[in-house]
């Protein structure tokens, strides 16, 4: 009897299964899933930031043509005027239009390096051969020559066209200074330069000016009574007061 009943109990023990696996496909999908979902968002960021940027630029961009337009039309309309200005015969002949001239284009660049750069040689060419002493004024041997006057004018020229007729008178300058024998001419050529270079900048706005030359005060001004053409005069005299220039050593023995 004892083998009929251990038959059933093996039956039993052959049917038992062993338990499922837990899932390891699921896992990675998700893994997989979020990875995805997050490079999709930083792409939709990255499209919405690249789209701003972009109708940023385009705006700009719009907004830059349509000044270079205005600019245009105003250097268009200012050539013009210019133009009829300098074929004008009553407005060349009044001084004070000549003047308002020569500071409205004395604020542009090129033309203002051309008069000045024009000065410049015309100073060097005029003055250094004034500077010069002569037999009469050099004083005998071991004794400084006393200062002497000296009085230059010379036209600063202007074209307008190709023309040789086109060249005009744009203002004259004066240069009424005391040689002194105790500056090399170069030096002097120079501060007489730089005054001028001052003067006719466009941030210099006043009518009159006392630099100082030679280590003397100078005088700079417009001639009011030069008619119709300006006229620039740099003076010096002979009751001139001296300047005393404060150097570096100076300050450091004080």
């Amino acid at each position: 009897m004892s083998p009929q009943i251990a038959y059933p109990l093996l039956a039993q023990a052959a049917v038992k299964t062993q338990p499922a696996p837990k899932p390891q496909i699921q896992t990675g999908t998700n893994i997989w899933m979020t990875t995805s979902g997050a490079l999709f968002l930083m792409l939709v960021v990255l499209g919405i930031l690249s789209t701003v940027q972009a109708s940023k630029l385009k705006k700009q961009v719009k907004f830059e043509i349509l000044k270079n337009r205005e600019y245009q039309k105003k250097l268009k309309y200012a050539v013009e005027t210019i133009g009829k200005m300098e074929r004008n015969p009553d407005l060349i002949h009044s001084r004070e239009f000549n003047l308002d001239y020569l500071r409205m284009r004395m604020a542009e660049e090129v033309f203002h390096f051309a008069i000045v750069n024009q000065i410049k040689i015309r100073v060097k060419d005029k003055i250094t051969v004034a500077l010069r002493p002569t037999q009469a004024n050099q004083g005998e041997i071991g004794i400084a020559s006393t200062g002497r006057q000296i009085d230059e004018i010379f036209d600063v020229l202007y074209k307008t066209g190709e023309t040789a007729q086109s060249t005009r008178v744009l203002f004259r300058i004066q240069i009424k200074i005391l040689k002194l024998p105790t500056q090399p001419t170069s030096v002097t050529i120079n501060q007489i330069i730089d005054c001028f270079e001052t003067f006719l900048s466009p941030t210099h706005e006043n009518e009159t000016w006392q630099p100082a030359v030679q280590g003397r005060i100078a005088n700079m001004r417009w001639d009011q009574n030069a008619k119709p053409t300006p006229l620039l005069v740099l003076e010096q005299t002979q009751e001139g007061s001296n300047v005393t220039f404060r150097t570096t050593r100076m300050a450091n023995n004080s």
